[in-house]
């Protein structure tokens, strides 16, 4: 081991509660495969090994400043220097990418709705925090035709609602219902992706959506439709920045500049929200007036993850729990925390 190998750990600290040494693989969600363990401890001179390789980024469409970075080009650039290559792969939600991530098909997860975390959790997967956006309540919501009759989240009883299985619009279904004292088995749900969720609310085959951001503004833009979730905010919809365990242990370094790289992109988006709406708009196949209006609901600040800001993921896989969504209870905290020096 070399000093360079021995510096960035003195730099970044990881934490984790106890009682995660050992865990059994446990089935997430029905139709989520079992999530691989990854070996409980990886020594820091591991790090050497990762040397000339490439970093493997799993993203969204929807995870903005991940899709900025490689759209920049910004991060290849800063880890030249540190003998590294990124590799960018694309997943259509967040659950089969933090999979990825944790059987070591990936080294570092873009922004995943709070949800899923929860989820890879129960199942017993080895993954750490690197970081979370503050709260962005307004970029998901529950939406109706604008002719609907249904006025009011208590009107949602008995209808068909349209959402994707473990996404923060499913909790954001469950948190929603229950501040007007209705559960999920009072409606009917349809579990759908993006894509197959927009046309089935277009063709009636459901009564409402609920949505994010892009997804969210393309169908406020272009078809007429009502929000039925607003203030209160009932969910604060974070999303949270993942690495896997090895791969945060042997390369702390690395997740520094992970870290700076897109707290910076984060920065430009707000700052300069008609520039980054122009590059998002071919990505995202959307127009550039509907990107900023997503970009404009997003908060984008970056922070550190510390045990005291994860009581919404507690409050998330107790609901979760309760409608027997998780095959165990979670205690939050019982993760590991990348944090930055």
């Amino acid at each position: 081991m070399n000093n360079k190998d021995v510096l960035p750990e003195r730099r970044h600290t990881l934490q984790r509660k106890p009682g995660t040494t050992r865990r059994k693989t446990l089935q997430a969600l029905g139709g989520l495969a079992a999530l691989a363990l990854l070996p409980a401890a990886v020594p820091l001179a591991r790090a050497a090994a990762w040397e000339g390789k490439a970093l493997r980024i799993g993203y969204q469409k929807s995870s903005t400043l991940t899709v900025l970075l490689k759209t920049r080009g910004s991060l290849e650039r800063r880890l030249a220097p540190l003998g590294l290559k990124v590799e960018w792969y694309e997943f259509t939600s967040g659950l089969p990418l933090l999979e990825a991530l944790n059987i070591g098909s990936l080294e570092f997860s873009a922004d995943v709705a709070d949800t899923v975390p929860v989820f890879a959790q129960a199942a017993g997967a080895r993954l750490t925090y690197v970081a979370q956006e503050t709260p962005s309540p307004a970029a998901q919501a529950i939406v109706v035709p604008e002719a609907s009759p249904i006025r009011s989240l208590a009107d949602l009883k008995g209808r068909k609602i349209g959402l994707a299985k473990g996404a923060g619009a499913h909790y954001l279904l469950i948190a929603a219902l229950a501040s007007v004292g209705l559960t999920v088995k009072d409606v009917e749900v349809a579990y759908l992706p993006p894509a197959d969720g927009r046309a089935a609310f277009e063709r009636g085959a459901i009564d409402a959506w609920s949505i994010w951001d892009p997804f969210l503004a393309g169908v406020q833009r272009q078809s007429k439709v009502r929000l039925l979730t607003g203030e209160p905010a009932v969910a604060q919809y974070k999303r949270y920045y993942l690495a896997a365990d090895a791969f945060a242990e042997a390369r702390p370094d690395v997740l520094a500049v992970l870290f700076e790289e897109l707290r910076e992109v984060g920065r430009w988006v707000k700052a300069s929200p008609k520039e980054a709406a122009a590059l998002l708009s071919p990505v995202w196949g959307l127009d550039a007036d509907t990107v900023e209006l997503a970009n404009s609901r997003r908060s984008y600040e970056l922070r550190a993850v510390t045990p005291d800001q994860l009581g919404e993921q507690q409050r998330i896989a107790d609901a979760f729990f309760a409608e027997k969504l998780l095959p165990k209870k979670v205690v939050a905290t019982e993760v590991r925390i990348w944090t930055p020096g």
